[in-house]
C-alpha cells in the first residue's frame, strides 16, 4: 500500500517574508550621546565596585561596566546641545494670552549625589506674536533635564530659554520633583517633594498675571 504523500503546506500571503524589517524610528531631534568616553566610564565602575568590596568578575556584574557607561550617555546626552533648538521654529499666530503645559514627566540627575529626580514641570508662556509647537515644549524639558544639575538651575534654565528664544512677554515656569538623594538615602523621606519657580516679564512683574497662571498651573487635574 503506498505511503500517503505529505501535504505540503501552503504560504498565505499573509505569510510570505516580507524581507527584512524596516529600520526603527530614529527621532532625529532627540540629544545624541556622541563624544562619551564609555571605556573611561566603565574603568571607573570597575574601580567604584571594587571600592565597596564587591567582584567585578563574577557572573551577575560583569557587564555592569558597560550598562553603567551607556546609561550615563543617556542621561547626560544634553551637555554637549543647545536646547533652546526647539523653539526655533515658530508660528505667526495673532493670540495674546497664557499658553500652558502641564505635567511634563522629566528625569535629571542630582549632581551633588548623581541619583536622579524625577517629576513634572509646567511651563507658561505669553506669546509676542508667534507660537511654538506644543511638542517642542517637551523636547526642550526633556534636553534641559538630561545633565548633572540641581533643580533650582534647571527651573531657571528653561524659563530664560523660553524668554530669550520665544520673546515671550512673559514666562512661569513651574517644576515639581522628588529626589533620590533625600528618599533612599540621608533622611531617607520617600513621598517629599521639591517645588521651584521661575518667573520672567509680566508674570513676574505684574501681580494679576502671576496670580492668573498660578491658579491655572495648581488647578486639579
Amino acid at each position: 500500500m503506498e505511503s500517503a504523500a505529505p501535504i505540503q503546506h501552503r504560504e498565505s500571503p499573509h505569510e510570505k517574508s516580507s524581507g527584512p524589517l524596516p529600520p526603527a524610528f530614529v527621532d532625529k531631534n532627540a540629544p545624541r550621546s556622541d563624544h562619551v568616553d564609555l571605556k573611561r566610564i566603565e574603568k571607573a565602575v570597575r574601580e567604584i565596585l571594587l571600592a565597596v568590596g564587591e567582584d567585578p568578575d563574577r557572573d551577575g556584574l560583569l557587564e555592569t561596566p558597560a550598562r553603567v557607561s551607556r546609561m550615563y550617555a543617556e542621561m547626560f546626552a544634553g551637555l554637549r546641545h543647545d536646547p533652546g533648538r526647539h523653539l526655533a521654529k515658530v508660528f505667526a499666530e495673532n493670540y495674546d494670552e497664557i499658553v500652558l503645559v502641564r505635567d511634563i514627566s522629566f528625569c535629571s540627575m542630582c549632581e551633588h549625589h548623581l541619583l536622579p529626580f524625577t517629576g513634572s514641570a509646567h511651563i507658561a508662556y505669553l506669546p509676542s506674536g508667534s507660537v511654538v509647537g506644543l511638542s517642542k515644549l517637551a523636547r526642550l524639558v526633556d534636553e534641559v533635564a538630561r545633565r548633572p544639575q540641581v533643580q533650582e538651575r534647571m527651573t531657571q534654565t528653561i524659563a530664560d530659554l523660553m524668554e530669550q528664544r520665544l520673546k515671550a512677554r512673559g514666562v512661569a515656569v513651574v517644576l515639581e520633583a522628588s529626589h533620590s538623594c533625600m528618599t533612599i538615602r540621608g533622611i531617607r523621606k520617600p513621598g517629599s517633594l521639591c517645588l521651584t519657580s521661575a518667573v520672567r516679564g509680566s508674570f513676574r512683574d505684574d501681580p494679576k498675571s502671576r496670580a492668573e497662571v498660578m491658579d491655572l498651573i495648581n488647578r486639579p487635574r
